[in-house]
């Protein structure tokens, strides 16, 4: 054996439990473990060679792991958990969780970690196909993502939301749609309009306007989709810093929990605030529980609460998180149904 296959097949001398095996046993198991699992042979393939069963094979394949013959090192990148990643899709149903080590500074007040962003621009890189369309929804951890894109199919990207401020459109999420349409070669169709309007009636003007109304043709297109989510407080939250002390105070009363896309929620997942969305430009709740992939990219001990109950509305399907915000969730009450699988809005459930 090589040098690679001896990382792979353990030398037979190791282990003494190995040892109570006879000479050629060891050498069978270790000729069958070097084909099964460096040359990719299939165990109907071995027993063929070998002129034994299948069953035979798998016994002996089994064996070589009890008996330390054979040693599997699973190796991610540091950055990345994947036992808390596995553990938060199995609890909440999600297609896919990705969760990164938090800072070792981390505290309650310390923002989203700054590696959120590159991490998701990956997991879009996986998720996104040719001829799909993007939907970008304004948040400072959508717009790190789509500054760290390096690789994306040739897709139509559209904006989801209006802008926290149009005079920042250009360093906002406008350009975050242009920076992610040029990376896939695909068309922009950006949102220029503020996300929060004074009234129902200029909002709705607003979105008669063609260029608005074009991006809003696309929202039942959109396949794959990116979101921030925001907890109901100063500087998290960015419905909560447009809004007056006194619509604060209002909105508070209902129970607000979290934000997502100018769609408030209490902390069961359940909808509040409904009458907001009239004066906003935003994707509506019901067209974002149709896109097939919604990714979330939210971390921070300040948004754990905040993450919990934008799961449990059933409008993501997936979420790139850090270290201190899954264990947070994993150690929440259980969710019940898996919200995220099940696309369910927790108001359907209600008796």
């Amino acid at each position: 054996m090589n040098s690679s296959e001896e990382n792979a097949v353990s030398a037979m001398s190791a282990g003494r439990s190995a040892l109570r095996m006879g000479p050629a046993e060891l050498v069978q198991a270790a000729a069958m473990a070097r084909r099964f699992y460096l040359e990719g042979k299939s165990k109907i393939q071995i027993a063929e060679e070998f002129g034994v069963s299948r069953f035979k094979v798998a016994r002996v394949l089994e064996t070589a792991l009890e008996r330390d013959l054979v040693r599997i090192e699973i190796r991610v990148p540091a950055e990345l958990d994947a036992e808390r990643s596995d553990a938060l899709r199995a609890r909440y149903g999600l297609r896919h969780a990705v969760v990164v080590e938090s800072p070792a500074d981390a505290t309650e007040d310390a923002p989203d970690p700054e590696n959120l962003g590159a991490v998701a621009a990956d997991l879009l890189g996986e998720l996104v196909n040719e001829g799909d369309v993007l939907g970008l929804a304004w948040g400072r951890s959508t717009i790190h993502m789509a500054a760290s894109l390096h690789r994306l199919p040739p897709c139509t990207v559209v904006q989801l939301t209006g802008v926290y401020d149009a005079g920042t459109a250009e360093r906002g999420s406008v350009e975050a749609v242009r920076r992610a349409a040029q990376v896939s070669g695909g068309d922009a169709h950006p949102i220029y309009a503020p996300m929060l309007l004074p009234d129902p009636a200029t909002a709705a003007a607003l979105r008669g306007q063609t260029g608005i109304a074009r991006a809003f043709e696309y929202f039942d297109k959109v396949t794959v989709a990116a979101v921030s989510i925001g907890s109901w407080e100063p500087g998290i939250s960015t419905v909560h810093d447009m809004l007056t002390d006194e619509e604060r105070a209002h909105y508070a009363s209902l129970g607000v929990a979290a934000e997502m896309s100018a769609h408030l929620f209490d902390s069961e997942g359940r909808r509040v605030g409904r009458d907001l969305g009239e004066r906003c430009i935003t994707v509506e709740a019901d067209r974002l529980r149709r896109i097939p992939e919604v990714v979330a990219i939210a971390g921070g001990l300040r948004k754990a609460s905040a993450i919990g109950a934008v799961l449990r509305s059933g409008l993501v399907t997936s979420l790139v998180t850090d270290t201190a915000v899954a264990d947070f969730l994993l150690t929440e009450s259980q969710p019940g149904l898996r919200p995220a699988l099940e696309r369910a809005d927790p108001d359907d459930l209600v008796p």
